[in-house]
């Protein structure tokens, strides 16, 4: 497998707010301790290589991500697991992918994990997609024909949303209707007008939850081929990672 898309360090600080700040209505943030890990891309690389440990199964895998360091840091109260705010860095210099490093025909299956930071272009996309049979994409930009020849596109429910003006143009063909899968959160995920439910569980976040879809779902068609038994195990992946705090691996 080949895990190819833009990565980041996600940071989550823990602190207690106790006191409103004196010079404005906010809340005075004291930390008291970090969790950190790779995000985005690498979120699903690592999900991926756990998973395949725990299966105990002779896959090989293979990273392509971006070398300029981005992070998102998290600030959480961590009584309520309130999320106080969000701090980004680094996104707005990454490099994008160069497509002469990449030989397709080297895989069994592509997941391309887009979060739209520069890394992955349409063209480039579009051109692994076209240029082999298993492409399992997830992205962040708005769904147009750049990625219409995938095997399987995962988005949510929201990106879903944003993307109906661009899909009503695509819709008509079948093929890609077809191959369309929607995460829905707690209510599971819609494939070919079918709901796949999921447990209901107490949910302490969802950040990072659509990472471990994606990781179990690849992992699982790829050993099986397939979907409603990869949609399954990729919902109980998600499951399992919503009910601790932070960004984890399953």
């Amino acid at each position: 497998i080949l895990i190819i898309g833009d990565s980041c360090e996600d940071v989550w600080s823990y602190g207690q707010c106790d006191r409103i700040c004196p010079d404005g209505p906010v809340p005075v943030f004291v930390p008291l301790y970090e969790k950190q890990n790779k995000g985005m891309a690498g979120n699903v690389y690592n999900n991926i290589k756990s998973i395949i440990k725990n299966l105990k199964v002779d896959v090989n895998i293979e990273f392509m991500t971006n070398t300029e360091i981005v992070i998102k840091n998290r600030f959480v109260e961590e009584k309520s697991n309130h999320l106080i705010m969000r701090l980004d860095t680094g996104e707005n210099v990454v490099t994008e992918f160069n497509m002469n490093q990449l030989n397709t025909s080297l895989y069994d299956m592509i997941v391309i994990s887009d979060y739209d930071k520069g890394f992955l272009t349409r063209k480039c996309i579009q051109s692994i997609c076209e240029s082999h049979d298993t492409v399992v994409i997830d992205t962040k930009k708005p769904i147009d024909s750049f990625c219409k020849s995938a095997k399987f596109i995962k988005i949510n429910h929201h990106e879903y949303d944003n993307s109906r003006l661009h899909l009503s143009k695509l819709l008509s063909n079948t093929d890609f209707e077809d191959n369309l899968i929607v995460t829905l959160g707690s209510n599971g995920c819609k494939f070919q007008n079918n709901i796949y439910e999921v447990e209901k569980v107490e949910v302490k976040d969802t950040v990072g939850a659509g990472d471990t879809f994606l990781a179990g779902f690849a992992v699982n068609f790829l050993l099986y081929n397939d979907i409603d038994t990869a949609i399954n195990y990729a919902n109980n992946c998600a499951t399992k990672v919503v009910q601790m705090r932070g960004v984890n691996i399953i």
